[in-house]
């Protein structure tokens, strides 16, 4: 994708969303039930879309909504349903929507406490902590939140009684059933007036954050944050987590300044993201610019996306990390600093993550998990407490308490910048100069993502491929040593194809949103053998869609 003139600079008034419109659109436009681009999808993260597009409405929220409670009564979820929103402007309506639908059918809610805004992290370890220990009465939790999306987007996903995201086979009962209640004008919807809602007993209100905050100190060694007297600086982005570090800070007795206290549905207090769109993703340097050029200021610095599930680490000896690199020095420090932790935990990562965490996990003799994309499917190993960490090249991730039982189940932004914070008390060493040091022992690779332009029939062939689809013996000059469409770590199909080499691999897979496929590849050899991965992954690709 080419730069955007304007990436990294400050928005303009020009760009900001208009907010009254959006709502208003969320309320007068309906799905057109004959487009399938209007129905509701559950991609990775749930289902996202924006009310101008009549891809998320009243309508959608709804009938989402409704299929949610039937699932939970056909399935004996009877306790509460934890519920948080975040930031951004379609969160608030999304809110309303739910809590009349879902206290019309019956179900118990707890939300914050005067209408306030929560973490995914937070919703995750609220479901864990009200579930250890029961047989009945378990929990669940929704995330109104489209992560890190432009401001017009919205966002609902689903964390079912283990704590993380729902599996396919979840939420395509949701999805299925929310279409068919489109499709039949809402008219098996239970609803109730908003302030009925919140008078009816079903709706219950708490402060998230003072049980994950006072347990923080069991997951990252705040003590020894607070004893090096770090400077730390942050900029939550407008997020749902903004108020949360003050609170840490007040806590643990740390150095914290927050460096943007505004929220504002507009998001205007960003830069430009790589394409000039408003994105809150803090592991993008365009979106990070501001945070960025105070690097100097801290010792070090972190940003979060809008529900506070990614991380973005800033410091002064390398600026902005790249997420990958970032994995790879966590895996390395918790699987030398945490000596509760059993000796036979695995390291888990998705397939299109950097293949340093494959060099740092045999370096430390620890099995790797390698993944299909999207973090449900470390779920049952971080619940059981097999894995002691998780993470995904998009800057998420989530490991064990330092006792080693489960923390979350979901990716938690707040405490992998944390970690950094604890990596620089303990070592002395930043992330990224403990980076620096994995890489001159096991090689500097290059990495990079492009998105390539396809179709819904050229995405689905991709989908379906098997590994005889390639006949090349070699990859960039080098012997082919695998081909993959299953992930090594569960066997599941990873939609798409991986290929390996000694010094480098690709990895291609359609994207469930937009009309593109996803090259993803890595090269320990040099930006020109990376070039030579990316020209051939596209020719393979080419010819599948030839066939």
């Amino acid at each position: 994708m080419t730069l955007h003139a304007f990436a990294g600079k400050p928005a303009s008034s020009d760009q900001l969303a208009n907010i009254p419109r959006l709502v208003a659109a969320y309320y007068s436009n309906k799905p057109d039930k004959g487009n399938p681009a209007h129905a509701v999808a559950f991609g990775t993260s749930g289902h996202r879309g924006s009310s101008v597009l009549c891809t998320f409405n009243d309508f959608h929220i709804a009938a989402i909504c409704q299929a949610l409670a039937e699932y939970r009564q056909a399935n004996g979820i009877d306790g509460p349903l934890f519920m948080g929103m975040d930031t951004h402007a379609l969160s608030e309506p999304a809110f309303i929507t739910a809590v009349e639908v879902l206290a019309a059918n019956g179900v118990k809610l707890v939300v914050e406490h005067q209408r306030g805004y929560t973490p995914t992290p937070a919703i995750s370890f609220a479901i864990l902590q009200h579930n250890q220990g029961r047989a009945n009465g378990l929990g669940d939790g929704v995330v109104i939140t489209p992560s890190h999306n432009p401001p017009e987007d919205g966002g609902f996903k689903y964390n079912p009684p283990h704590g993380g995201p729902a599996d396919t086979q979840v939420t395509n009962q949701i999805q299925i059933r929310a279409n068919d209640l489109i499709a039949r004008e809402l008219r098996d919807v239970k609803r109730m007036d908003f302030t009925a809602a919140l008078r009816s007993g079903q709706v219950v209100e708490r402060d998230f954050a003072t049980d994950y905050i006072d347990n923080l100190d069991q997951v990252v060694d705040m003590r020894a944050i607070a004893d090096a007297g770090l400077s730390l600086g942050t900029d939550p982005l407008g997020g749902a987590g903004a108020g949360y570090w003050s609170r840490i800070a007040e806590r643990y007795h740390l150095n914290i300044q927050v460096v943007n206290q505004r929220i504002d549905p507009t998001f205007g207090f960003m830069h430009l993201d790589k394409d000039g769109k408003i994105r809150m993703d803090c592991s993008s340097p365009y979106a990070m610019a501001g945070l960025i050029e105070m690097k100097d200021k801290f010792d070090l610095a972190f940003g979060n996306d809008a529900d506070f599930d990614r991380h973005g680490i800033v410091t002064r000896t390398g600026g902005l990390m790249n997420p990958n690199h970032y994995l790879a020095a966590a895996i390395d420090y918790l699987y030398r600093h945490r000596p509760d932790w059993r000796t036979n935990l695995t390291i888990g990562k998705t397939l299109v993550s950097s293949s340093m965490i494959d060099r740092v996990a045999k370096s430390l003799g620890r099995e790797l998990a390698e993944m299909p994309v999207g973090f449900k499917w470390f779920v049952p190993h971080m619940l059981e407490g097999n894995m002691g960490f998780a993470g995904e090249e998009s800057a998420g991730g989530i490991f064990l308490r330092r006792d080693g039982q489960a923390w979350a189940t979901d990716k938690d932004g707040i405490i992998l910048c944390l970690l950094a914070a604890e990596i620089l008390a303990v070592t002395g060493k930043d992330p990224h100069q403990a980076y620096q040091q994995l890489a001159s022992e096991h090689g500097d690779p290059c990495y990079k993502r492009m998105d390539v332009a396809a179709n819904s029939a050229q995405k689905a062939k991709l989908s379906s491929m098997n590994p005889d689809v390639v006949s090349s013996t070699h990859l960039a000059g080098e012997p082919i040593t695998q081909i993959l469409t299953r992930a090594p770590g569960n066997d599941a199909a990873i939609g798409g194809v991986k290929v390996c080499t000694e010094n480098g691999w690709f990895a291609a897979r359609p994207s469930g949103t937009e009309a593109v496929y996803k090259i993803y590849a890595e090269s320990f050899k040099g930006e020109d053998h990376l070039d030579l991965l990316l020209n051939e992954a596209q020719q393979l690709v080419d010819q599948v869609f030839e066939e």
